[in-house]
This record gives structure tokens, sequence and C-alpha cells, in this order.
């Protein structure tokens, strides 16, 4: 495996762990995880990766070894410490991004919000979530005051492998190898002689504020970056998700530069199921 440091900075109040693969003066190639995820789990594609970079992956905050900021967490938050991270790493110079699902979406919508500031974007497997009705929203601010009352963490682990083991489990293409470096970099101690997701409790919690997809799209009619969606070949997902293939076409024509390569044999996770094609793909497009 290609070596990695750990950095820590402030970022908006919050101290945040970044994980640096090459040398700083290299292009910079900034990787944002999903939820549920830490930097780490970008290690395959990087190991992957042809070009000399410095690739530059935070922990979200509440997720990994970064700060648990409070007990609520607000999607705007993610797009704020992008903006602080970048400002950070490249104050001057437009970026590349690449983000897998939740982290996707961040990107994307950043790519919107601040043009200027995104050279190439590339989400994996991120497309958005369908659009919520109003009617939802008394039942999902009760819900969330009920959890904020009586919080549930994550469950706890005996060991290392236990969770190897589960990783394995949710993805059945993840080699044992993989999956016990990840649960590695996933997990911290609990307390009680056993582990836990490295992950704020209060990230179980639902969020109150209804999904718009119509902002959302909104922002991404002003990316000015080319853009690159890999995604997964099969589409059940996506579907499942309750992202239909007319909500799917219209956001990709949302992007006025875009293309899309489906990967096949792979799953959610595309950068664990198929790293090198996932590289190949990523390298050609930023080149």
């Amino acid at each position: 495996m290609k070596p990695f440091r750990s950095t820590f900075i402030e970022l908006r109040s919050v101290r945040h762990h970044v994980r640096e693969w090459g040398e700083p003066g290299k292009r910079p190639l900034f990787l944002l995880h999903g939820w549920g995820d830490v930097s780490a789990t970008f290690q395959f594609l990087v190991d992957a990766l042809r070009g000399d970079w410095h690739v530059i992956a935070p922990d979200w905050r509440g997720f990994g070894a970064t700060a648990r900021a409070c007990d609520a967490y607000w999607f705007p938050d993610y797009l704020a410490d992008l903006d602080a991270l970048l400002t950070h790493y490249s104050p001057h110079e437009s970026v590349d991004l690449v983000g897998h699902s939740m982290g996707g979406n961040v990107a994307c919508m950043y790519a919107g919000v601040r043009p200027a500031r995104v050279h190439r974007l590339v989400s994996l497997d991120a497309f958005g979530l369908p659009e919520r009705t109003p009617e939802e929203a008394p039942g999902r601010y009760e819900k969330w005051l009920k959890q904020l009352a009586t919080p549930q963490g994550f469950r706890a682990y005996p060991d290392v492998d236990a969770f190897a083991r589960r990783l394995m489990r949710d993805n059945p293409r993840l080699d044992a190898e993989r999956a016990r470096f990840l649960a590695e970099q996933m997990t911290e101690m609990d307390g009680e002689g056993g582990l836990r997701v490295a992950i704020a409790d209060a990230h179980r919690n639902v969020n109150p504020v209804l999904y718009r997809r119509a902002e959302v799209e909104a922002c991404w009619r002003r990316v000015a970056a080319p853009v690159l969606w890999l995604v997964q070949a099969d589409p059940a997902w996506r579907r499942a998700m309750g992202v239909s293939d007319d909500m799917y076409r219209a956001g990709a024509a949302c992007f006025r530069d875009f293309r899309e390569i489906g990967i096949a044999d792979s799953g959610h996770n595309l950068h664990h199921d198929q790293p090198q094609r996932v590289a190949a793909e990523i390298e050609r497009f930023l080149s």
C-alpha cells in the first residue's frame, strides 16, 4: 500500500483529520468520502493511481478522527468545510474533486455554488436523492426530537476481525485483507474493552430537513467544470434508493459538460470493488 500521513487542521472551529498521499507541490487531487465512511476508504484507489499526485482526503466532521462537532449535523456544513479545506490547501487555483456517495453529492453541489473553484469533477455513484413532500416534515421533526432526547449509539464489536467480517457480509466482493484494513481504519475503542465505528452517534438520527431536489439541480446547472459520473452498471441500487430513470436522466442533463461510465461487477463502493478501473477512468478524465 502507498504510505499516507495524517494531518490535523482547524476548519471552522472543528479539528479535522486529513489523510494525504504523495508530496505537496504535486498536482492536488481531493477525495471526499461518503456517509458512514472515512478517508481511508480511498486507499485502494490511491494504490491504483499511476500519476504523481498529492492526494488530500478529509474525514468529514463527526467521522473518523475528525472532531465530533455537536448533536446535529447539517449538509450545508459539509459545503462550508470543503470550502475551508480548499482555501487551506489551494487558495488560488481551481481543483480536481472526486467524491463518493454523500461526498459526491457535496462535490456536485459545491461545484455549482463555487463554479470557479472546481477544475474537474468526478462523482462516484452519487446522483442525489428523490424529492421529499412537505407533508413529511412534521413527522420527521418529531422523530428527530425523540432521537435527540434518547440518543442511540452505533453497535460495538469485540475486535477488528468481527467488524471486518461484517464489512464482507455487506460487500461480498471485499476480500479479507482489504476488509481488515478498512476495519482497522474505521473503528475506535469504545471504552468498554471493545470497538465501535468511528462515527458520531448523532449521525444515526434522521435529518429533519427534507431533501429538495429542485434546489440541488439548480446548483448542478451552475457547474462550469467538466463532470464525470462513474456509476454501477446495474441501476437496481439507484432505483431502490428512489431515484427513477427519468429523475436520473433529468439530473444528468443539468450539467453542461457531462459524461457517464458504468462500472461492471461493482456495488455502491466502486473504489473498493474495481479500484484499477475507477482509477484509470479518473486519470483519463483528469488528463
